[in-house]
């Protein structure tokens, strides 16, 4: 109990060392511990995920195989190609949250219907240890396994131990979606505001400038990258807003990389495959970062854009 409550980071406090020897021997105990416990819990985030990819790309291929599209005998061969097959089948960050949802709160419930006899808590009482032992908060007004002596005691000790384990381990990974969709909603408004002040300032700049003739820019009003497959509009774009007619040859010219973006789209989804994130989808002020944060920009589908 005293290592599950240790590693697990719940910190009831009930049980603490007491001499020199047993605090300093915690530090080193708890330090690795600690650091196995968080790893546990950043595997099982990811290997949530992965599932939930292989069940979606399943589910997907067997329907491909009903409709006749599909041949039934094109598996892959080799544990890499398998790995690299998932790549393009990001879950929504809302499925994997919902998934957690659901299962922290099924854990919870038959944690609770365990304490409630055994304890003597009443249920809602239960739920509340639960809540607060599983999300590390740790009070220490309510502690099971604090008696002297439980009726089957090995067994009721070994359900606390996995209860603990399971369900902090579903809350700390709630808790990083949870994350996820704050960071997703706080962009997306930023976004909007800042989309907002854009237009405000070039409908001044543009109303400046309407008259203005500007020749001989005619090529340099939008400079295209392949690479980012971002469109990168020059100070000349006012004259385009301002109603002025351009040739079919400008406009081919600069939307070419979008024709090719949507071709290849339609070709992915005519043969049955995803659609890929672009890389510029995931370029936030929070991309990379490590731990669990760097497993969900890497795992999960950014549903920023989809707002």
């Amino acid at each position: 109990f005293f290592s599950t409550v240790l590693f697990c980071l719940p910190g009831f406090g009930m049980t603490t060392p007491a001499t020199v020897g047993g605090k300093i021997f915690l530090i080193f105990y708890g330090l690795i511990g600690c650091a196995g416990t968080i790893l546990f819990f950043n595997l099982f985030l990811e290997r949530l995920i992965t599932v939930i990819a292989y069940v979606m790309k399943s589910c997907h291929e067997r329907q491909l195989r009903r409709k006749g599209v599909l041949p039934h005998n094109s598996r892959r061969g080799s544990g890499t190609s398998e790995v690299d097959s998932l790549a393009g089948w990001k879950p929504s960050v809302y499925y994997v949250m919902l998934i957690l949802c659901v299962a922290s709160l099924i854990i919870s419930c038959c944690a609770s219907a365990m304490y409630t006899p055994i304890e003597g808590w009443s249920y809602f009482d239960s739920l509340y240890f639960c809540f607060v032992a599983f999300s590390t908060i740790g009070f220490g007004d309510l502690v099971s396994s604090q008696n002297i002596k439980y009726e089957s005691q090995g067994l009721y000790r070994f359900g606390n131990f996995v209860f603990i384990l399971m369900g902090v381990c579903c809350i700390y990974s709630l808790f990083n979606v949870i994350s996820i969709v704050i960071k997703q909603s706080i962009n997306w408004i930023l976004k909007k505001l800042e989309c907002r002040c854009c237009h405000r300032c070039q409908r001044k700049l543009f109303r400046s400038r309407r008259n203005v003739v500007m020749p001989g820019n005619v090529r340099s009003r939008r400079n295209i990258s392949i690479e980012t497959d971002v469109v990168n509009e020059s100070d000349t774009d006012g004259r385009r807003l301002s109603g002025e007619m351009i040739s079919m040859k400008d406009f081919l010219a600069s939307n070419k990389v979008s024709l090719a973006i949507m071709q290849k789209q339609l070709s992915e989804t005519a043969n049955g495959y995803p659609r890929q994130m672009s890389s510029n989808s995931k370029q936030n002020g929070f991309s990379g970062g490590v731990g669990a944060l760097a497993i969900m920009n890497n795992r999960l589908a950014e549903t920023s854009v989809d707002r």
